[in-house]
């Protein structure tokens, strides 16, 4: 109860100053709009990668996974869907830790403690 006290202690502070708070929150969209992480599937014959802003970025498949489309029946077609959704899935996971741990650090420097969802109060998530 006391952190809970502590928090909303912190973040009124914050609010006095919400000219600061505008800054940081530019701050960090602007750190994770440089962002990208990459998921692969396949043993890596699929990559995608994705952005701070959960964009997808860029699709590699290699030369194996393409032949595979061209395989009679949908099995080839339906294993290259699933490649790429594990791939993407990845990806997107990977850099939603890399959006929190941001968060995070960003909380500690304006002596937050640990909140989940912060991202989202700093301007940041989806």
């Amino acid at each position: 109860m006391f952190e809970n006290m502590k928090a909303m202690g912190a973040i009124a502070g914050l609010m006095k100053n919400k000219e600061r708070l505008k800054e940081l929150g530019e701050e960090f969209r602007e750190k994770i709009s440089r962002m990208s992480a990459e998921g692969s599937a396949g043993g890596g014959a699929v990559r995608v990668t994705v952005s701070g802003q959960l964009r997808v970025q860029q699709v590699h498949l290699d030369p194996a996974v393409i032949a595979g489309l061209q395989t009679e029946g949908s099995g080839g077609k339906a294993m290259v869907e699933s490649l790429i959704q594990d791939a993407t899935n990845e990806a997107m996971s990977r850099i939603q830790v890399m959006v929190s741990e941001e968060a995070r650090k960003m909380a500690q420097e304006l002596g937050l403690p640990d909140m989940p969802g912060i991202e989202k109060l700093i301007g940041g998530g989806a």
